[in-house]
């Protein structure tokens, strides 16, 4: 810390990414009670313990390993030399480096900065496997779940995160690839894990009749679902936060963007501002929500998922969208995942219990596709050389996140977990429920204790 500001700055971005850190918890706390609302009570604690068990797996494989794959993958398999000195950052976010150590450095990204940039991504990384975690709710094995969420959130999550959402990422490069809040880089990716999985997993016990005709299994409490998805709301303002990047002077950033206005930037280090992504977001949000209220009838559960579908729908171009275009494809989004939701339930016998495949899959492909066209031939990155944005360097980014990092990876590992037997419960425990064991437990406790209240009172 050379100079007042340089101090000032530096402390400024500490506190900065610790409060999106300390939001996106919210996250969390609403994916655990919207899956345990969405839940029958037979499989609560099931529920709450397979989602909340994800948060130490994915910290200590993200801190092993998955944050360095973000730093050394940027490049891609030889596709492109990144620019910068991602093999220096590589080294650095090794679980040996001095920088990961307790002292954490002294100055700088690569120093005192990185134990709050490193526990911003892995927050990124627990949204992308509990999204997966709802929609499998009821007849996976806390095992199989596990091994899923550590695959997204310090593997295949961490490998699209260094080539789509990297200032020096190759499809950024070479495609022009735009994802400013991440509806490809984190809610195609799991939207698509979540789908590869259900292929294979099959569907709840019950949950289509003989003829193929789905039935509908409501929410065991939606008033827990309501505030859970208000949580999640909640957490997105410190999700949306954490995808930029404070600086002190846009001269800061590698000269490539001059000036001297103090501002903040994307993850691309293209310039933005919290009131750009403040209204946008509130915009996105309200379009989701309207279009969810009216696709649905007023259904409260596709009413309050239509507005996280909205903000996710228009988070790859948030940055740079009018209000009136974040909040047209909010709404266009949640009328399109709407339908699909239920096209693919009835054709392809899918059960995603909270509907995470449409809500984060759909509308995060649609949104990144969408992109393409209203932001057509803006710069992607304010280096030289770099492709501009195209409807078709987002299509291909959108099927790269979807089904290359997606669905791939996910329906392989879940057919060899299946021919292991180590994917669904058994018959017998799904129909008695999951928390079967432990709730007889629990009674037999409590009836001891009952009777030996009742013969201490007698006596």
């Amino acid at each position: 810390m050379d100079t007042d500001i340089g101090a000032l700055t530096i402390v400024f971005t500490e506190f900065y990414y610790w409060i999106t850190v300390a939001l996106m918890f919210l996250i969390h706390v609403g994916f655990c009670m919207y899956e345990v609302g969405a839940s029958r009570v037979k499989n609560h604690m099931h529920t709450l313990m397979k989602n909340s068990m994800l948060i130490p797996l994915v910290t200590i494989t993200w801190f092993l390993f998955g944050w360095w794959i973000y730093w050394a993958f940027a490049g891609g398999p030889g596709i492109t030399g990144p620019i910068g000195h991602p093999v220096d950052f590589a080294v650095a976010s090794t679980p040996w480096a001095q920088t990961m150590g307790p002292n954490l450095g002294a100055d700088g990204l690569g120093g005192r900065l990185t134990g709050v940039f490193w526990a911003a991504f892995l927050l990124f990384a627990w949204t992308a496997a509990s999204i997966v975690s709802g929609a499998v709710i009821e007849r996976i094995r806390k095992f199989a779940f596990w091994l899923f969420a550590i695959l997204i959130g310090s593997v295949t999550w961490s490998i699209d995160a260094a080539w789509g959402w990297s200032y020096n990422g190759w499809m950024v490069e070479l495609l022009g690839y735009h994802d400013a809040y991440a509806s490809g880089v984190i809610h195609a990716i799991a939207g698509g894990t979540a789908l590869g999985i259900l292929v294979v997993l099959g569907p709840r016990i019950g949950k289509f009749a003989k003829d193929g005709t789905p039935r509908d299994i409501p929410p065991h409490n939606p008033w827990l679902v309501c505030i859970g998805l208000f949580l999640i709301y909640t957490g997105f303002w410190g999700f949306y936060v954490a995808c930029n990047v404070p600086v002190a002077t846009t001269g800061y950033i590698d000269g490539m963007i001059t000036g001297a206005t103090q501002t903040g930037t994307t993850i691309y280090l293209t310039p933005t501002t919290l009131s750009a992504i403040t209204v946008n977001f509130l915009m996105s949000l309200s379009g989701g929500m309207m279009a969810g209220y009216m696709v649905s009838r007023g259904d409260a559960f596709w009413t309050y998922s239509g507005g996280l579908a909205g903000i996710i729908t228009a988070s790859a171009g948030n940055d740079l969208y009018h209000p009136i275009q974040a909040f047209v494809i909010g709404g266009f989004g949640t009328f399109i995942i709407y339908k699909l939701h239920f096209w693919v339930e009835r054709k392809f016998k899918v059960d995603d219990a909270v509907g995470a495949v449409a809500v984060h899959g759909y509308a995060g492909f649609i949104g990144v596709f969408v992109a393409g066209f209203v932001l057509w031939g803006h710069p992607s990155s304010p280096y030289e050389g770099f492709a501009v944005i195209t409807p078709w360097g987002q299509f291909a980014g959108a099927i790269i996140m979807f089904w290359v990092l997606g669905f791939i990876p996910a329906f392989i590992v879940a057919k060899i977990l299946q021919s292991m037997d180590l994917l669904r419960i058994p018959r017998e425990v799904e129909l008695l429920g999951l928390d079967f064991d432990s709730q007889r437990a629990y009674d037999a406790a409590h009836a001891e204790v009952r009777s030996a209240e009742q013969a201490e009172h007698g006596s």
